[in-house]
């Protein structure tokens, strides 16, 4: 019988109530005006630092074009061209202290996050003007203090604080009722004073903030966690050698393991080929906003998304001082419905996605030993782990059978295992509506591998959750455990 995730329907009301604000936002320059740069901040902090610029310059370009296409020249091409070129510019502008932001809020503790963007939204425009860029008028004090309430808005979302969509409807009345009855009161400051003085102090709180380091897994402090690591491709044990401040894992024979901001590194080329390269390639393009969808989805389709995670995590035996392995980790919201001390190891094929799940540990206050490799060639000892599991991702993984039987391998006997992932009818109502191009015309249509499970495996079942449109698949490593039958 599948399983039924309980509604939510406080929190679905409240999703599409800020939801039909910001769609609002696209045709009414008055509410544009908050959900604009909310937006923008948002994105921007969701991408890496040029790519976000690019994309968000060439995504508000566009909507200017289709919602404002009467304002284009058509007295000749020349003057097109001249219209276009502006635009550009004064968007890039625009963007330009949000870019500025992600630079630098990452790196800020607390509250201080939300700092950089005024400063910035005051800096550039000064900065545009004494270099004689622009001739568009410097900010108001009304604009600096929305783009600071845009600062506060998704900090919040980021710490995923309750009081999120709170916050965003008292600061927009309390913004409008303080321009309203206030706005006279509080005449701007001369941008000669403005812009220099947040200027300088934006670019203090840059050097401190870039200059503080970000702490990472240093593996020369981990002897009994590189004890247990193998080499994928030859089987041979590895050892941390540190050369310059930066670490690698080297085998007996010389093979060479990066490590990359305290990630060790196991993949080659022939590892992003086929399926495996192809949604590599999607997870590094989403892997910034990833959380993000699946909290807006959720709400938006009145589902508790608690609820949900606890739907197939409970399937799990999980005890204290457990190692606790996920492969295709992603960004770690698994982790966090597993009890506090176990130790947490995880791996994934795309490092944006490892990227974002750094973030979120840190953020959660959690710590867990990442990896970037194929799950269909793990980097483990035999009996390594205490529980192994895996959600989403294998329905489209190269070689479904390896990757299982690589999960047995590392488990320790008895140990009970866990795969979960989307059914052929999610993928169908889902992915191929929203995503089209990467799950349509495929060769097959979307099974539980139970098929693939080797014959020694004890305990096999399968159970449909959220209303048949996801699985989980467990079976029991046995205690005398032979080598893996091929499936």
């Amino acid at each position: 019988m599948a399983t039924t995730v309980r509604s939510d329907r406080r929190a679905q009301i409240v999703g599409w109530a800020v939801a039909s604000i910001f769609i609002l936002g696209f045709f009414f320059d008055q509410i544009n005006a908050f959900t604009g740069p909310i937006m923008g901040n948002w994105f921007v902090g969701t991408q890496r630092p040029r790519r976000g610029f690019a994309w968000a310059v060439g995504l508000n370009v566009a909507l200017a074009l289709i919602f404002h296409w009467r304002r284009i020249p058509l007295s000749g091409p020349i003057a097109a061209v001249q219209f276009l070129g502006l635009l550009l510019l004064a968007t890039a502008l625009d963007i330009l202290p949000f870019s500025l932001h992600r630079l630098v809020s990452p790196r800020m503790p607390g509250f201080l996050a939300t700092i950089p963007l005024p400063l910035a939204g005051a800096a550039v425009p000064w900065l545009a003007l004494e270099l004689h860029i622009t001739a568009a008028s410097a900010p108001g004090w009304l604009t600096l203090l929305i783009l600071w309430f845009a600062g506060v808005v998704v900090w919040l979302w980021n710490a995923e604080s309750r009081a999120t969509a709170f916050v965003f409807f008292a600061g927009v009345a309390g913004i409008l009722l303080l321009h309203r009855f206030g706005g006279a009161a509080i005449p701007d400051l001369p941008i000669s004073f403005v812009g220099p003085a947040c200027l300088a102090l934006f670019l203090l709180l840059a050097v401190w903030a870039l200059l503080r380091p970000i702490p990472h897994t240093r593996w020369a402090d981990l002897p009994a966690t590189v004890a247990s690591l193998r080499s994928p491709f030859s089987g041979e044990r590895l050892q941390v050698v540190s050369q310059n401040g930066h670490e690698t894992l080297v085998s007996t024979s010389g093979e060479r393991f990066p490590v990359r901001n305290g990630i060790p590194a196991f993949l080659k080329p022939q590892d992003l080929t086929g399926d495996n390269g192809k949604y590599s390639h999607l997870y590094d393009t989403i892997g910034g906003f990833y959380n993000d969808i699946q909290r807006v989805y959720g709400p938006l389709k009145g589902f508790d998304l608690d609820d949900y995670f606890h739907s197939y995590m409970r399937l799990l035996e999980v005890k204290p001082g457990n190692s606790v392995l996920e492969t295709s980790v992603g960004t770690g919201l698994n982790f966090r419905y597993l009890p506090s001390g176990v130790q947490l190891s995880g791996l994934d094929l795309s490092p944006e996605m490892l990227a974002n799940c750094q973030v979120n540990l840190r953020r959660w206050k959690m710590d867990a030993n990442l990896y970037l490799c194929n799950a269909e060639s793990l980097p483990f000892a035999d009996s390594s782990f205490d529980v192994v599991f895996h959600v989403g991702g294998i329905n489209f993984f190269n070689d479904r059978g390896k990757a299982i039987r690589e999960m047995i391998r590392v488990a320790k006997p008895g140990s009970l295992l866990l795969i979960a992932d989307e059914t052929e009818k999610h993928v169908k109502e889902v992915y191929e509506k929203s995503l089209g191009g990467y799950y349509r015309n495929r060769k097959e249509a979307v099974c539980a591998p139970v098929d693939l499970v080797p014959a020694e495996m004890e305990d096999v079942r399968l159970e449909p959750l959220k209303n048949g449109m996801f699985y989980a698949l467990t079976f029991r490593k046995p205690l005398e455990q032979s080598e893996p039958a091929a499936a």
